[in-house]
């Protein structure tokens, strides 16, 4: 798919890999709604990127609902969908309370799950569309103090193999990236240090995946793709 002129969405896109994507694309030409729950950080990040802003939480259906229509009415259409919003806690089980637990699962899951619904809604009708899915490499392994943030993956991974499996006959290519260790504030609101080095992924290193699987030619797509650094220093 060329760029040039398409339309996407990118939730979770005031910062981090989610800016990095939208910034991206936008240097390849397409026009950009980015959704965000801080208003001034999203403002921000619109104003300096060129993006269209929208202020919304994933997780509730009246914002995605509004979002769609926001998107419509100012840009007409819609070519692309990065799922990307999400947020983490790391604690061990016994120490797991419902509250952080359900967080957890109505961002990273029941979020994407609307998310992709009302975009599917769009593509299914006309018979052409993009869906990206931001998991992780938490969606291919367990691990200590990972019951919320490596449950929600998997089930990321799984509504992925879903949709690729419904959305296919439709013309839609739905695919999902997988990083590892990428250097953002994704850690500081998780709520574990995390030590920056020059060897780790950056954010842009994510968005220059995104944008190599939407520029394959329509007539194939990347099911899955996952980013390691090749020799990380802590």
């Amino acid at each position: 798919m060329k760029l040039t002129g398409k339309i996407a969405l990118v939730t979770g896109g005031s910062r981090g890999i989610g800016r990095a994507i939208s910034e991206s694309l936008i240097r390849a030409g397409a026009k950009v709604a980015i959704t965000g729950r801080d208003r001034q950080t999203l403002e921000n990040t619109a104003g300096t990127i060129g993006a269209h802003a929208i202020e919304a939480d994933v997780s509730k259906e009246q914002d995605v609902e509004r979002t769609y229509k926001e998107t419509l009415d100012t840009f007409g259409d819609l070519d692309v969908l990065i799922n990307n919003a999400g947020v983490g806690v790391f604690k061990p089980l016994v120490e797991m309370d419902l509250a952080s637990f359900e967080r957890i699962v109505a961002t990273n899951v029941t979020g994407a799950m609307l998310m992709g619904r009302e975009a599917a809604k769009i593509f299914v009708a006309r018979n052409a569309g993009h869906i990206v899915n931001i998991a992780s490499t938490a969606s291919l392994r367990g691990a200590a103090q990972g019951t919320a943030y490596m449950t929600s993956k998997f089930a990321l991974r799984g509504m992925t193999e879903c949709w690729r499996a419904e959305l296919r006959k439709h013309n839609v290519r739905v695919m999902q990236i997988n990083p590892s260790e990428v250097i953002t504030d994704f850690a500081a609101t998780a709520g574990f240090e995390q030590v920056d080095h020059p060897s780790k992924l950056q954010a842009e290193d994510i968005a220059h995946m995104v944008k190599a699987v939407l520029e394959m030619h329509d007539r194939g797509f990347t099911t899955e793709l996952t980013v390691f650094a090749t020799n990380p220093v802590d």
